[in-house]
């Protein structure tokens, strides 16, 4: 699963931290002269505390980024140990704590979450030392002379801080004299020359291995670039979400149903309230309806709570884009916690959307991205979602170049679809819920 190699490091770091917290409290109990029978429940929900507020306040995204600035990764942690400590404190006086259960008490709690400060910083710079994160091979990207400044140009869009490789630009004496050192990636231009294949037999012989662009960009950036996928867009075929439904799409569609029950139960109050907020604030209608395109370019009524003024648009279909000053007050709230898109859940239950998906986009708006995007119209075919790889990993689009870049990270997920990859965009739904950072 190529979404889930980038994330050994922080699997491996979260581990080291549940380690050292137990260990921590084992220490501090036995110096107290206490003993942690019977706790050992209490014990795995504090592991859980951390690790989850270490999550939701970002302590092991730092792992992802090229520069560990140990000034943001001390606050950070130092972040999570105090909002821990608070938690924990909270669940001792819920539980009502006797003086038996001594892990929840301050003597214990305060310098268990100060020393895993430190110890948690140690993980970090270990794992940014090690060979851990450095375990995929050196690679260069070998293409045409008017490719080059591209594909550069292509790899620095990515939002992650990943090192660009050597851009070579290719000829039939490339490593005539001196053999490659690294793994090679080739661009679609170099792939349909036709003296490729001695090429690449050279290099395969030096005992380096060589993909396509599009495979690393996939492998390294989590996304397919919609300009490298050329004419191999039936690599997708197998991907469509037709009638013929495999057990894995079955299952979809039955979590798809159940949870979209259990949400909208307990998301009842909230839209209640969020409903008659919107009444309130201009007394305009509180549901907006939008046609939007999808699956296989049929087209349906999206439900949305109304966070625009009335009439926003007009006659014509408009960009939403940051700071946009046609949203509500209340609106903006909404957006920021994406509880505007809650009544797409009766979308999802008619079974014009998923939970998970390439969020649909509008008609109008698709005929400028068709014509100008290459392989746009193979998003339409999974079923669109109230959530997609697109939208935990950049924010609203706002021109052709962005909607661009969303289809790369649209394809990476019809090609990796997989109900592993929807819970981790489930989580990061979540996260940016509870963060409030939607846009």
């Amino acid at each position: 699963m190529g979404w889930a190699r980038p994330r050994l490091p922080l699997a491996v770091a979260a581990s080291l931290d549940g380690a050292g917290l137990v260990l921590l409290a084992v220490a501090i109990n036995a110096l107290r002269q206490s003993t942690l029978a019977n706790q050992q429940l209490l014990l795995l929900a504090l592991v859980l505390i951390y690790l989850s507020l270490g999550w939701l306040f970002g302590s092991y995204t730092l792992l992802k980024q090229a520069r560990l600035r140990r000034s943001r990764m001390l606050l950070r942690l130092a972040t999570t140990a105090g909002a821990s400590l608070v938690a924990s404190a909270l669940l001792g006086w819920l539980l009502r704590a006797s003086p038996a259960i001594t892990l929840l008490h301050r003597g214990s709690l305060i310098p268990l979450f100060s020393l895993l400060v430190p110890w948690s910083a140690l993980v970090r710079l270990g794992l940014r030392q090690g060979r851990l994160l450095n375990t995929q091979p050196a690679w260069q990207i070998v293409a045409l002379p008017q490719e080059a400044e591209a594909v550069g140009q292509e790899w620095r869009r990515s939002p992650s801080a990943l090192p660009m490789p050597l851009v070579l630009e290719f000829s039939p004496t490339l490593w005539s004299s001196d053999p490659p050192s690294s793994a090679i990636a080739l661009s679609s231009g170099v792939v349909a020359e036709a003296n490729v294949l001695q090429f690449c037999e050279k290099v395969v012989g030096q005992g380096h291995p060589v993909i396509s662009l599009t495979a690393l960009a996939e492998q390294y950036l989590q996304r397919i670039p919609p300009r490298w996928v050329g004419d191999q867009w039936l690599l997708f075929s197998s991907r469509i979400d037709g009638e013929q439904s495999n057990f894995e799409q079955q299952l979809k569609r039955f979590a798809d149903v159940l949870l979209s029950l259990v949400l909208l139960l307990l998301a009842s109050p909230v839209l209640a309230l969020a409903a008659g907020l919107i009444w309130l604030e201009d007394g305009a209608a509180v549901i907006y309806r939008q046609q939007r395109t999808g699956l296989l370019g049929q087209t349906f009524a999206v439900l949305k709570l109304r966070s625009m003024v009335p009439e926003a648009e007009g006659e014509d279909a408009l960009w939403a884009k940051e700071g946009d000053d046609r949203v509500t007050r209340i609106g903006r709230w909404l957006r920021r916690t994406r509880l505007d898109e809650l009544p797409q859940l009766i979308n999802v239950l008619r079974g014009e959307m998923s939970l998970i998906g390439p969020r649909p986009e509008r008609p109008e708006l698709e005929v400028k991205l068709e014509a100008e995007i290459p392989n746009y119209r193979l998003r339409h075919w999974v079923r669109p979602g109230l959530s997609g790889w697109a939208q935990v990993n950049m924010p609203y689009t706002s021109s052709v170049e962005d909607s661009e870049l969303k289809l790369s990270y649209d394809l990476f997920y019809l090609r990796n679809a997989s109900l592993w990859l929807d819970l981790l965009i489930m989580a990061k739904t979540i996260k940016v819920v509870l963060k409030a950072a939607g846009r």
